[in-house]
């Protein structure tokens, strides 16, 4: 049974042992970290990779909020927000948590969290999965990228990704095609997402957003950078060693050397 290494923060300590003994139900929960403040929180996350973390939200000196804004988005956990107040609950689906628990917390809606959880991760083994299967099959048989995308896809029955994104703005939502999309940076806990020679600013991990696009067609060429490699028209070396790939639109993108030779045999 795949297992979710889960993380518990909450600076009372009677919380922290009621959660842990509830959540010992769980076959498929496995604890590895117990923190009384957001420091450890930060600590915790950096040591463990957990997949999901029970965070509360009102604590001293740092609340659960400060600790999802200090998380480096690729070790970005699973996060269920726990708090005796639900005035938080906007704000805490805005930081995109996956459920919101209040205490006491009733067996059924810890039921749902961690089942939601269990789904979330799924979706994420699934992309994870392809994108091994992907890489074995191109270094195997020399095809692109996006035949051995179609094979797998036509064999294996994998979902197909997002072709387009709903992006809110205020009181409106966007809805962008992803073909249109030129190339995505990050700013901060946003993502910029450039198409049609227009910004629109979406509220969510680097992570999160790769799971959402096809890989045969997006990837990752820097940290904080992902492009359409339809939209791709030169790759060009600097004397410093370092590449940049040039967009139809004129773009020029820097592509770090940690992703150089990930990306060469997609272009």
């Amino acid at each position: 049974m795949n297992t979710l290494g889960t993380v518990i923060v909450d600076d009372e300590s009677l919380a922290r042992k009621g959660l842990r003994l509830r959540l010992s139900d769980f076959e498929d929960i496995r604890i590895v970290s117990e923190c009384a403040n957001g420091k450890e929180a930060l600590q915790a996350v950096t040591e463990f990779m957990p997949d999901l973390m029970f965070l509360d939200i009102q604590m001293p000196g740092m609340s659960g909020f400060d600790v999802v804004s200090q998380l480096q988005q690729d070790n970005m956990p699973m996060v269920v927000f726990v708090t005796a107040y639900d005035e938080y609950a906007i704000e805490a689906f805005d930081v995109h948590a996956i459920d919101y628990l209040l205490k006491p917390i009733e067996p059924d809606r810890l039921e749902q969290a961690v089942e939601k959880a269990r789904n979330q991760q799924q979706q994420k083994d699934a992309v994870v999965e392809k994108r091994r299967l992907l890489d074995l099959v191109i270094g195997i048989t020399g095809k692109s990228e996006t035949s051995v995308a179609q094979l797998l896809k036509d064999h294996t029955g994998i979902v197909s990704h997002a072709d387009k994104l709903a992006i809110k703005d205020g009181g409106q939502t966007a809805l962008v095609l992803t073909r249109d999309i030129d190339w995505i940076d990050a700013a901060g806990d946003y993502m910029c997402i450039h198409a049609n020679n227009e910004t629109h600013i979406m509220r969510i991990t680097m992570k999160d957003l790769e799971t959402r696009l096809d890989p045969s067609v997006f990837q990752r060429v820097h940290r904080s950078t992902i492009v359409n490699l339809n939209r791709v028209t030169r790759l060009c070396s600097h004397m410093n060693g370092e590449y940049y790939l040039v967009l139809a639109n004129g773009q020029s993108v820097k592509m770090s050397r940690t992703y150089r030779d990930k990306v060469q045999h997609f272009l």
